[in-house]
C-alpha cells in the first residue's frame, strides 16, 4: 500500500562522539555529589562513615554509567528520515520506537548545549501534532543536524496536510 507509514527499525546511528558526551554528562551528574560527600566525610569526623558510604555507593553506581551504558545506548539509538516520515528509536532499558509522518510535523528545531558544542554535536527536535510530544534525535554531528533540519523543513513544506 503506497503512502503508508510503518514502524520499522531506523537505519542511521548517532555520531560516535555521543559516547564521550554521555560519559561527561554522567560525570557532571555524579561527580559533584561524590566530591561533596567525600569532602564532608573528610572534614566531619563523627559523620565520616555516613558520608563516605553513600559516596562509595555512588561510585559503584557511576561505573556502569561511564563504561557500559554509553556503549549500549549507542547500539540502541537509531534514526532515519524518509520522504514520508521521521523514524527514531531511543531508550536505555525500555526502548521506544517513534514515527512522525511528514504531514504531522509542525516545527523543526536544532539545539546545541555547552557539552554538545564541546563535542561538535547537536540535537534535532521535530515537534508534531501528537499528544506524545516531540521526536528528538540527540547526538548528531552539528553540521549534519543543520542539514537534516533544512531537509525536514523543505520536505514538510512540500508535503500536503495541515500538521494537525
Amino acid at each position: 500500500m503506497s503512502g503508508t507509514v510503518r514502524l520499522r527499525p531506523p537505519n542511521h546511528q548517532l555520531d560516535p562522539r555521543c559516547k564521550p558526551w554521555w560519559r561527561l554528562q554522567a560525570v557532571a551528574l555524579f561527580g559533584p555529589i561524590i566530591a561533596a560527600l567525600v569532602l564532608l566525610g573528610l572534614l566531619i569526623r563523627p559523620a565520616r562513615f555516613w558520608l563516605l558510604l553513600p559516596a562509595a555507593i555512588l561510585v559503584v553506581l557511576a561505573i556502569p554509567f561511564l563504561t557500559v551504558l554509553p556503549l549500549w545506548w549507542y547500539r540502541v539509538h537509531r534514526w532515519e528520515v524518509t520522504d514520508t516520515a521521521v523514524y527514531v528509536r531511543t531508550g536505555y532499558f525500555w526502548q521506544e520506537w517513534r514515527v512522525a509522518p511528514m504531514s504531522r510535523i509542525q516545527t523543526v528545531d536544532t539545539v546545541r548545549g555547552p557539552l554538545q558544542q564541546l563535542f561538535g554535536l547537536a540535537s534535532v527536535t521535530v515537534t508534531t501534532a501528537s499528544a506524545k510530544g516531540a521526536v528528538s534525535i540527540e547526538g548528531l554531528d552539528h553540521e549534519a543536524a543543520a542539514a537534516l533540519a533544512e531537509q525536514l523543513t523543505e520536505t514538510t513544506q512540500a508535503t500536503p496536510g495541515d500538521a494537525t
